[in-house]
């Protein structure tokens, strides 16, 4: 007669998760909960054996979920969902989404991989191992979403230097909230952001406070977002565009050595620069009249034959929508001879100093024959006076 063997505690256990994950919807649940109570009533056995680990994954990436062994038995390990739904049982996957697929299965591991994982993908997720007592552990699964949208406003297309604008910047439905850093070229600034939160998702939205001024024009106002679900820099930026009044200046034309003198002739132009830029440049002659010799041409001012009534400051006006600027120019008008004078004493000072350079040159010359003649007539000296010996 042969004996009857008594099952273990491990091997009842494995018994009804399998006849558990056999029945039906209805009936499943029923002996789930019957299988977690008998359960709690096994003994305390010599410590955990079962371990994982909480993964991190991108929206419509892949997570992979292992359940790991330390010690095996070769007892039964099974992965079950965030509403206690078994995913695998063994290599045996009850539940009917295929996103879920097997990697590896052996009496130390299962390990799952969940594809196109989504926002509703997140929770904890239950291993358990039908040893004696029953173990389990839990991995929880945080799903990072990137943010869908990164727009950027200018409250003004065209702003006037000196004018504060207003620049706004939203990044939309990301998990967890975004960081929203600002640049104005190469040089950071700071803005104030204001966060707000639906169904788990949330939506960032920055504004900075902008004074802008002339060099401004065409530099770019960067808002660049940080998510650790983004690699590298995301952003987006804004061109400045800066209306400024006119930037003037005089450039003398003619005379090119710059010394004006009487009979000569005179040309300005003025340059002026702004945005807009300006379509009307004039010139004045201030606490004056323009001399009658004088002719208009533009940027351009001609004054031929001068005279000392000439003499004044001339200024050049330029405007724009913007406002107005001007530059002067002093002119001073020196006599005809004035430039002759200058030419004849500078050749009188060549001239002495040529004539000083021949003297010094010829004294020298003279000590040197001097000399020489000397060294050679020394003995002849010294033996006309030097006494007789009788």
């Amino acid at each position: 007669m042969a004996s009857a063997v008594l099952p273990s505690g491990s091997q009842c256990a494995a018994a009804a998760a399998v006849a558990a994950a056999a029945a039906p919807p209805g009936l499943r649940l029923r002996l789930l909960l019957l299988l977690l109570s008998a359960a709690a009533l096994i003994p305390t056995g010599d410590g955990q054996n079962l371990f994982t680990k909480d993964v991190t994954v991108i929206e419509g990436e892949v997570a992979t979920i292992s359940c790991q062994v330390n010690k095996s038995d070769d007892s039964v390990i099974q992965l079950l969902n965030p509403n206690r739904q078994t995913i695998y049982f063994r290599d045996f996957r009850p539940l009917k989404d295929s996103r879920f697929q097997l990697l590896n299965f052996s009496s130390s591991e299962l390990k799952v991989s969940l594809t196109n994982v989504s926002i509703s993908d997140e929770g904890r997720y239950f291993c358990q191992l039908y040893t004696d007592p029953p173990q389990e552990s839990y991995t929880t699964i945080t799903v990072l979403v990137p943010p869908r949208n990164l727009m950027i406003d200018i409250q003004k297309d065209t702003a006037v230097e000196g004018e504060e604008i207003e620049v706004n910047c939203t990044a939309m439905a990301s998990k967890p909230a975004t960081t929203i850093r600002w640049f104005k070229g190469n040089k950071e600034l700071k803005g104030k952001s204001e966060v707000e939160e639906w169904s788990d998702m949330y939506t960032v939205t920055s504004q900075l406070m902008l004074k802008v001024h002339k060099e401004d024009d065409g530099v770019p106002v960067i808002c660049q977002v940080e998510h650790p679900a983004v690699t590298g820099n995301l952003q987006t930026q804004r061109y400045l565009e800066v209306q400024y009044k006119p930037q003037v200046h005089i450039q003398m034309t003619y005379p090119l050595q710059g010394l004006t003198r009487e009979g000569d002739a005179l040309e300005l132009t003025c340059e002026a620069i702004g945005k807009p830029q300006p379509v009307m440049v004039t010139w004045v002659r201030v606490d004056d009249e323009m001399p009658q010799h004088a002719v208009l041409s533009g940027p351009n001012l001609f004054i031929n034959n001068l005279n000392k009534t000439d003499n004044g400051t001339y200024r050049c006006e330029a405007s724009n929508i913007v406002g107005k600027a001007h530059s002067d120019y002093m002119l001073y008008v020196y006599d005809s001879r004035a430039g002759e004078e200058g030419a004849i004493r500078a050749v009188d000072h060549a001239v002495i100093g040529g004539v000083v350079a021949v003297v010094v040159f010829a004294m020298l010359c003279l000590l040197i024959i001097l000399g020489r003649y000397f060294a050679r007539h020394k003995g002849l000296f010294s033996l006309t006076s030097s006494p007789r010996i009788k």
